[in-house]
């Protein structure tokens, strides 16, 4: 299946941080501006949506209750950030289940992530209960075996990767077949709610994130990188186009976010 086929031009390849001129300068930009506003990173996500993204967490963990609920299942979360969907996906582990590998590679939003949901000795977590272990790669060129993975989810990371095609590529290798993935990801909503929504987005969000973060450029970038971000007709197609199956798009929140889901095949 190619674009024409589809109906859908596809011209957005990747994230476009202020001031990047190729894929490299765009990954270590992002990677820099996440280290910085890591400190301020959970506090901030929780005021600006209103504690609604505890729910988009949870509710994608949910779809993937089966794989999960399977303790021999390999689990990725990538570009994990903080850790908050790792912990809605460690909720769905049975005890003793094989840790789940939760990987970023911003360095600074790691550590914190680790001090969430890493193994025994970490917070109040006892020997057998289900925990994550960090993992600090790119997810363009991920250190992992072809064919090893049940389950990658990436929960508002993905529109940050430099090449989408790429990364879409790149989980299709490390998915064995069968295996699922997941894309949590905000969205464009249209009508009157995304006409209010864009105005929030646009212009109050940048200043909040000011405020409390002290960094103007990173939640700058926020807004603009969700409008750079392929609508999500176009994402099925790319996801698609890569070579999975069972691709389709479920929206949160009339829209502001969803779930990209899709199923690996052998090409």
């Amino acid at each position: 299946m190619n674009d024409l086929d589809l109906g859908i031009c596809m011209t957005t390849t990747g994230a476009k941080p202020q001031g990047a001129t190729d894929e490299a300068s765009a990954a270590r930009a992002v990677r820099e501006m996440f280290d910085a506003i890591a400190p301020r990173y959970d506090l901030l996500n929780h005021v600006l949506s209103a504690n609604v993204d505890r729910l988009w967490w949870r509710r994608a963990a949910r779809r993937f209750k089966a794989v999960l609920a399977n303790p021999d299942a390999a689990v990725l979360d990538i570009c994990c950030g903080t850790g908050d969907m790792t912990m809605a996906l460690l909720k769905r582990r049975p005890k003793g289940a094989q840790p789940i590998l939760a990987a970023d590679f911003s360095h600074a939003m790691l550590s914190r992530g680790a001090k969430k949901f890493g193994g025994p000795g970490v917070g109040a977590r006892v020997a057998g209960d289900p925990f994550a272990v960090p993992l600090e790669a790119d997810a363009l060129h991920l250190p992992l075996g072809t064919g090893s993975l049940d389950l990658i989810v990436s929960a508002f990371g993905f529109r940050n990767l430099a090449n989408y095609e790429a990364g879409l590529r790149e989980f299709h290798r490390v998915l064995k077949p069968g295996g699922q993935l997941g894309i949590l990801e905000f969205s464009e909503p249209g009508g009157l709610i995304g006409k209010a929504y864009a105005v929030y987005f646009r212009r109050v969000l940048p200043a909040i994130g000011r405020a409390i973060c002290g960094q103007n450029g990173a939640y700058s970038y926020l807004p603009a990188s969700v409008g750079n971000f392929p609508a999500p007709p176009e994402m099925v197609a790319r996801m698609q186009a890569t070579g999975y199956e069972q691709c389709a798009w479920q929206p949160y929140t009339f829209g502001i976010a969803g779930l990209y889901t899709a199923v690996q095949v052998n090409t």
